[in-house]
């Protein structure tokens, strides 16, 4: 096997199985060697106790949760797609882009797969990379008040776990940066659109710009709102069923900080779905929040399985659809 080929630079669309092989077995030493060190951290011994105790009658009712999950990021991005006279993209089509960018065949994120996708339905490069930084800026706008409003029920509770070094900057940046964000749109006609740095803060704006017409127009794209919440609703159930297979019971406040904290990159603009960094970050946000590091690191390698890798077929179907409707596209194109 030559491996100097296999991992030369390509496209995601272009890469051959092989290559879609060699990503699932880098992601899956990144993970293993993330939960095996959290483990050494937890203790060898502790984390075998822990495992010996799964109660597996919570195992589907994580599995239904992350179904809902993908259902719910499958109605928010129709919607963000379609925003501003964009492009209606069916169930099918939709799914198959958003299956395979939450799989790890992306070395550089899922996100590379939407703005590829969005291009190939007919937008242009600079208004799919718009749309696609509002699919992330919609993400936020909906995880992080949750995570605002869980940590100022935490501060009002008086409690400890998680400390105050997690909960005050949700409580006070969240907010902060709201207002930040939507008094800039007064400058983005004054930024220039041809590049460098100027260019990048313009396609952000145009991002939040796009979250603010979404929100307008409720009663159009309301779906937007519901799918993404519906989406982190469902991962965040997921979590917490895992979590409860390893009799835990978590504080809803605490887990929300937790998670959020965690994801502060989500896992669509994670490289190879976030294999290894999700392992890590999010067990040990747990740990902070007060959940004893063993079950935390079982717990996550739980979610993980009906969060990345059960997907992983999906993805690879989502991968091969998304290749022939670019080469239809490029041939009507032609």
């Amino acid at each position: 096997m030559n491996l100097k080929r296999l991992l030369r630079p390509a496209p995601h669309l272009e890469r051959d199985a092989a290559q879609h092989a060699l990503l699932v077995l880098v992601s899956a030493a990144l993970a293993l060697g993330a939960a095996l060190g959290i483990a050494w951290a937890a203790g060898f011994t502790e984390v075998l106790h822990q495992l010996r105790r799964v109660d597996p009658v919570w195992l589907p009712v994580a599995f239904a949760m992350e179904v809902a999950a993908y259902f719910g990021y499958v109605v928010a991005y129709r919607e963000v797609a379609r925003a501003n006279g964009g492009p209606r993209l069916g169930i099918r089509r939709a799914g198959a882009i958003v299956a395979a960018g939450f799989g790890v065949f992306v070395i550089r994120g899922g996100f590379v797969v939407d703005r590829h996708a969005l291009e190939d339905a007919g937008l242009d490069a600079r208004e799919a990379r718009v749309r696609v930084l509002g699919l992330g800026a919609l993400e936020y706008a909906v995880l992080a008040p949750a995570a605002a409003l869980a940590a100022v029920i935490i501060l009002a509770r008086g409690s400890t776990h998680p400390s105050l070094g997690f909960t005050l900057p949700w409580a006070i940046a969240v907010p902060l940066g709201f207002v930040a964000a939507f008094a800039a749109l007064g400058l983005r006609h004054r930024l220039g659109d041809d590049a460098g740095w100027r260019a990048a803060v313009r396609h952000v704006l145009d991002a939040v710009n796009m979250l603010r017409h979404l929100a307008a127009q409720g009663a159009d794209h309301g779906g937007a709102f519901v799918g993404t919440t519906l989406y982190w609703v469902g991962d965040v159930g997921c979590l917490w069923a895992s979590l409860r297979a390893f009799h835990d019971s978590p504080d809803l406040a605490a887990l929300v900080i937790g998670y959020a904290t965690g994801y502060a990159l989500t896992r669509r603009t994670l490289p190879l779905g976030g294999a290894g960094s999700v392992e890590a970050l999010v067990s040990f946000a747990l740990a902070w929040t007060g959940i004893p590091l063993a079950k935390a690191v079982l717990a996550v390698c739980a979610y993980r399985i009906f969060n990345l890798w059960l997907p992983l077929l999906p993805a690879a179907i989502g991968l091969r659809h998304l290749k022939r409707w670019r080469q239809q596209h490029a041939a009507g194109v032609a």
